[in-house]
This record gives structure tokens, C-alpha cells and sequence, in this order.
């Protein structure tokens, strides 16, 4: 039976790349160019699928998303955006998108993506999901590493997995967390998060699990720990990589069984709570080393999200910098501060060890130490201005010094008499960069793709005759 696709997008090159690519493959495509005109269509026939972009005149998508869950819950709808931020990615799944992708969009991804929404059309009606407000934005930027981060959230906004997130110190760890408790169907009750490595070990496990009256001097009354306190809601244990052996193998019992003694009680204690963990460390290598349960690694890294280090996201930096300076001018009742063009390319060249947490903390120093209205390089702090002798010349050399080595190899060949060098070198360059691309995309082929300029299927190809990844 052929597949019934209605497009609905008020860019007309859109729906003819969409119309070309799934008509190619035997699709049969219906053409909107509003949500509206879509929706008096529906009321003489429904399609199977539905995609639909969300910025439209009239009818928005998500708007449109809400009315076809309500009116038409077995259609399975796949929403595509060039304004792709955590609000959105994350209101698209709790709306009840089928699927949610970016622009600019793998044409194969496509195809593949509306071939399984049939699928699921056809196997069962999809469950009809009443909306849920979303939170106030938390974390913003659009570069390809944060919005892996806004899918990974979207997706988990009806779960109660446990969650591992990664990542280095001052990248938002807490905020990811915050963002899964906010958008998740925990998001009435508590959100406690504890600093497992800014507690002493002998206060730790009260901290945890609370302590009965007497337990130790000093208990003169009972006291309820974390545990209890985040009930029905969502515990974060941030630097679990610290956490001592033997708490360790407490938490293992407590995710294991759902309950608990506190120090000094005889009874159990029931909770319901959702664990999220965070660490800088490399938990991995901790179990390797003994210095962490494999048991107890296994049971938080259900799901792993990596917190992107900012300079894995440098084209994020302008609209980061504006956020802070405008928040530090709330903070302060000043005037808000504007970053001038070369401030703002400059800072995108940095290293930022201190990540989103050093740029937080810089744009607040500007905002009290800047001499104008548009701040300048020369307003930042020494610490930042003396970096840049020792960052600039390497940009010089990334962008230069690979043709030279490269130059003084094909040289060396030709001295050897050796012919035909291309075809050795070619095959040799390709694998290199291909690799480095997947490195940087943790191996997900499709955004490996992009950062390329390849197509999926090529990529693909290139692994497989590269043998890069194990198939």
C-alpha cells in the first residue's frame, strides 16, 4: 500500500526538496502551505503521516501539533525547524511529535524517518498526550552539540530513567538535570540535588538517608535525608565519582530495592525517586581502577548524555554572552551592556577551561568594568587578554601547517621516485578526517555527516571501506 505523506510548510523550497525526495521512493505527497489549509483538508481525509514545520503564518506547528493530538491522535507527526532551542525540541515530544528534526535536514533521514512513522501508523494508533506546560527556558544555543542535548531531553520527557550525565566542570551539568526533572512527569514534586564531594564522608550518609534521634551524638531529633525529601520527585547526585566505596554500595541497594534504613533505624524506609548522577571524571575508567562499583555504574548510566564543553560549541558563545549580560544588568539595575563584533570574535577563539561558568562570570565583569555602552577586547580581564598570544598563533597553525607537512611529504615521495602518490594519500586523508569527525560526534554518523558535508549513505560507505567502526 503506497504511503500517504502530507507536507505542511510555508517555504516552497521545502516542500519541493520533501516532495522530490519521498515521491522518488514511491510516497504518494499531498502539499500545504499553512497549517490552516491542512486542517480544513483533514476534515475530508487523513492522511498517514504528517510533516510539518513549526515557525508558519497563521496556525504554528506546535499550536497545530495540540489540535491534531486532540482531534486526530493516531496520525503520527514529524516536526522540522530551523529555530531548534530546548523549549521547542523539548515541547515537540511532550506535544506528541512523532519525531523532531533540525534544518538543515539529511534527505535520507527523512525518508527513513516517514517510512517508520508509517510503519508505526500501522502497527498501532499512537496514545493520545495531553499537553504539559514546559519551563521557562534554561538552556539556550543552536549549535549541534547542544541540540543533541535538547533531543536527549525531549526525548526522555516522559521517563523516569535514570540518567548519567557527563562532562566537564562548569558546562551545565545541573542544568541538564534540572531541565530532565522540569520536563519530565515528576516535574510537581521535589528536585534535590547534593554535592557528594563537597560533604565529609562521616556527614554524607546522613545527608542521604537521614538519621534516627540518638544515633550519634549531636541526633537530637530525627531528621529525614535526601532520600526522603526528593519522594516522588528527582534526586541529583552531582560528583558521584567521589562518592566513598561503602555509600557506594548502599545506593546500589537503595536502586536496587527502592528503599533504605537511616542511620541508626531498624525499619525500612519506601521511597520513590528518580536518580540523576553527574561527574567531570571518567566513570569508566574509575571501575577499571577499582575506584568505582561496576554494578552501581551500570545502574546510573541507563542513559548518558555528555554536557559539551564550550568550546565544542563556540557559535553558541554570542547569544551565551548576551543571555549573561543582560541577567548581569538585572542583577546590578544597570544599563544592559552590547558586545562589540571583534569582542565577540575574539571570545570565540578562546580556550575556556572554566567553560559556560567562566563566561557567566566574565560577562559580569563587564558588565561593572566595562567603559561603554558596547564593550571592547581591551574591557575584559588580564587573565583573558593574556591568552591571546598564546592562542592565536595556533589558529595560524591549523589553518597553515598541515599543507606544509603535507608539502614536505609529497616532496620526500617524489625524491624516493615513488609514482602514483595520490592514490596512496587520498584514501590516508579521508580516513583521518572522517575519523576526527566521528570522534568529535561520539560516532552518531548522521552529525558526522553534517559537520563533513557527505551524505549519510557515503559516510556510511567510507566507514565500512575504512573499517573505522565495527558494523
Amino acid at each position: 500500500m503506497q504511503e500517504d505523506i502530507w507536507l505542511v510548510d510555508d517555504d516552497k523550497s521545502i516542500r519541493w526538496v520533501l516532495d522530490k525526495a519521498l515521491s522518488r521512493v514511491g510516497m504518494k505527497t499531498t502539499l500545504f502551505e499553512s497549517a490552516d489549509a491542512a486542517r480544513l483538508a483533514l476534515k475530508q481525509h487523513q492522511p498517514e503521516v504528517i510533516i510539518s514545520d513549526i515557525r508558519m503564518p497563521g496556525t504554528d506547528g506546535l499550536t497545530f501539533l495540540q489540535i491534531l493530538q486532540i482531534d486526530y491522535p493516531d496520525i503520527p507527526i514529524i516536526i522540522i525547524t530551523a529555530f531548534s532551542d530546548l523549549d521547542t525540541t523539548v515541547a515537540a515530544y511532550q506535544e506528541g511529535a512523532f519525531d523532531y528534526l533540525s534544518k538543515p535536514f539529511d534527505i535520507n533521514e527523512v525518508v527513513d524517518l516517514t517510512r517508520r512513522a508509517c510503519k508505526h501508523a500501522r502497527s498501532r494508533a499512537v496514545k493520545k498526550i495531553e499537553p504539559v506546560i514546559v519551563q521557562k527556558k534554561t538552556m539556550i544555543g543552536h549549535s549541534l552539540a547542544i541540540q543533541n542535548v535538547f533531543r536527549a531531553i525531549g526525548r526522555l520527557s516522559k521517563s523516569s530513567i535514570s540518567v548519567l550525565i557527563t562532562g566537564e566542570s562548569g558546562t551545565g551539568k545541573e542544568l541538564i538535570a534540572k531541565a530532565l526533572h522540569h520536563n519530565s512527569p515528576r516535574a510537581k514534586q521535589n528536585f534535590i540535588a547534593i554535592n557528594t564531594a563537597a560533604i565529609p564522608k562521616d556527614l554524607l550518609e546522613s545527608e542521604l538517608f537521614g538519621h534516627e534521634k540518638g544515633a550519634f551524638t549531636g541526633a537530637h531529633t530525627q531528621r529525614k535525608g535526601h532520600f526522603e525529601q526528593a519522594d516522588g520527585g528527582t534526586l541529583l547526585l552531582d560528583e558521584i565519582g567521589d562518592m566513598p566505596a561503602e555509600l557506594q554500595t548502599r545506593l546500589l541497594r537503595v536502586l536496587a530495592d527502592g528503599e533504605f534504613y537511616r542511620v541508626g533505624g531498624r525499619f525500612p524506609v519506601k521511597v520513590d525517586v528518580r536518580i540523576l548522577a553527574a561527574t567531570h571524571q571518567n566513570l569508566a575508567q574509575q571501575v577499571k581502577i577499582g575506584k568505582f562499583r561496576q554494578d552501581l555504574y551500570h545502574r546510573l548510566n541507563v542513559i548518558h548524555i555528555h554536557s559539551p564543553a564550550l568550546c565544542e560549541r563556540r557559535e553558541d558563545i554570542p547569544e551565551l554572552l548576551q543571555h549573561f549580560l543582560k541577567k548581569s544588568a538585572q542583577s546590578l539595575q544597570v544599563d544592559i551592556k552590547t558586545a562589540s563584533s571583534a569582542l565577540i570574535e575574539y571570545m570565540q577563539q578562546l580556550n575556556w577551561s572554566g567553560n559556560i561558568r567562566q563566561l557567566e562570570n566574565t560577562a559580569h565583569w563587564l558588565s561593572v568594568m566595562g567603559s561603554s555602552r558596547e564593550v571592547q577586547i581591551d574591557d575584559l580581564p588580564n587573565e583573558l587578554l593574556v591568552e591571546q598570544s598564546s592562542y592565536e598563533p595556533n589558529i595560524t597553525s591549523v589553518e597553515t601547517s598541515w599543507e606544509d607537512v603535507l608539502s614536505d611529504y609529497a616532496k620526500a615521495c617524489f625524491d624516493q621516485d615513488e609514482t602514483a602518490i595520490l592514490n596512496k594519500l587520498t584514501p590516508l586523508y579521508e580516513k583521518t578526517i572522517i575519523q576526527a569527525a566521528l570522534e568529535r560526534t561520539a560516532g552518531k554518523r548522521l552529525d558526522a555527516a553534517k559537520l563533513l558535508g557527505l551524505g549519510r549513505n557515503t559516510l556510511t560507505r567510507k566507514i565500512k571501506e575504512f573499517k573505522l567502526m565495527d558494523e
